[in-house]
């Protein structure tokens, strides 16, 4: 289902519960000091950004167009590569694969897109832990998402959305058999964290460690 709206459903309650609490401090700091202070003007300027910051969080970037390349994997997130290496991926392909991990600050777009067109031929969720996004150890331990992508040539990718110390849920409504679109919402994770795509050993990876990447937009890799 294609979006067309600028925030995610997701944030409706959060914004709404931001702005009631805004609301009771605000009340309550005239109600017990009613003569205006620079410490009223600091919790106003305070209230303002932490307002501004949880619209942002949730906004959808609409103008955003998919980058549509042949055998081409998109970035499913915004954020900066923190891995890219081979390693083993036990749950699915019980293989060697090359693992490019993406790190979502708070700042970033938190909504995950999928990569390249194809059919969801598995998916899982792990209850987990709530490391920091960066330990090596999150990918696994972390409460996480997987889902496998196989394309109409047989060539499967895995993405994984891995929650981190301040992201606490993970939203995701896949099941196998469901059909990928490149570019078409995924999923999300609230509050920052992190996503890995394991990719066969043999694609020309295009991006590095330290890089930003721009979902929809930012090439991963090439398939063969």
């Amino acid at each position: 289902m294609r979006i067309h709206k600028r925030i995610h459903e997701e944030g409706t309650k959060a914004i709404l519960i931001t702005v009631a609490v805004i609301a009771a401090m605000v009340t309550l700091a005239n109600v017990f000091w009613p003569r205006q202070s620079v410490w009223h003007y600091l919790l106003y300027a305070f209230d303002l950004v932490v307002l501004v910051l949880t619209i942002r969080f949730f906004r959808i970037p609409i103008w955003r167009r998919t980058t549509l390349l042949d055998d081409a994997v998109i970035s499913p997130a915004d954020g900066v590569v923190a891995a890219n290496e081979v390693t083993l991926e036990d749950e699915y392909f019980h293989d060697q694969r090359r693992q490019i991990s993406i790190f979502m600050s708070i700042y970033d777009v938190h909504i995950n897109v999928f990569p390249f067109d194809g059919e969801v031929t598995y998916y899982k969720y792990h209850p987990g832990k709530f490391l920091v996004a960066f330990n090596p150890k999150s990918s696994s331990d972390n409460e996480h998402n997987t889902i496998v992508l196989k394309d109409t040539k047989g060539r499967e990718i895995l993405v994984r959305q891995i929650a981190g110390f301040v992201a606490r849920r993970i939203i995701c409504d896949l099941q196998a058999g469901d059909e990928a679109m490149v570019g078409e919402e995924l999923g999300m994770i609230r509050f920052g964290s992190r996503v890995d795509v394991f990719l066969p050993l043999d694609a020309e990876v295009k991006v590095k460690i330290g890089d930003r990447m721009v979902s929809k937009e930012t090439v991963l890799a090439i398939l063969k």
